[in-house]
């Protein structure tokens, strides 16, 4: 290392931007590089999202259709398959609960939980959840458990 190839850390300089409006000796006073006129030379200029230069927006061209229900549950779907697989893994003898779920990565703590009828359950299990569908419920109580529905 010598004197010539010294430099500044990485990051440790800032360089600052043009100063500009302090004088017309500066190079950078009068319009201080805004031009003349116009909302772009204006202090407050603010241009919105999506603006075309007063051309209608793409977002008002294009048509609108279809529906969304302000007031849908979503479900965590989880299916049979899953559940037989916690007990071969897991370690989960009689009862999958929403807390078994979540210790188990299936859920997260906030989530409304249905039981999904894919796979095959052999397990006797007592499994409690918000919600069943109908071929779930018929493989559980098939398979000797009991769904619970909170």
């Amino acid at each position: 290392m010598d004197l010539h190839n010294l430099k500044p850390a990485e990051g440790a300089v800032h360089k600052e931007g043009k100063r500009v409006g302090r004088g017309e000796g500066s190079g950078k006073g009068g319009t201080s590089t805004r031009g003349h006129k116009g909302a772009k030379a204006r202090s407050g200029y603010s241009k919105k999202i999506g603006f075309e230069g007063g051309q209608m927006p793409l977002q008002r061209r294009v048509p609108k259709f279809g529906f969304k229900n302000i007031n849908r549950k979503e479900y965590r779907g989880i299916n049979l398959a899953k559940l037989q697989e916690l007990v071969d893994n897991a370690g989960v003898k009689n009862e999958v609960t929403l807390d078994t779920l979540i210790a188990n990565g299936l859920a997260h703590k906030n989530d409304l939980v249905k039981i999904l009828g894919n796979g095959e359950l052999k397990a006797s299990l007592k499994v409690t959840a918000h919600k069943f569908s109908a071929s779930a419920k018929a493989a559980i109580e098939a398979a000797g458990g009991e769904a619970i529905s909170l």
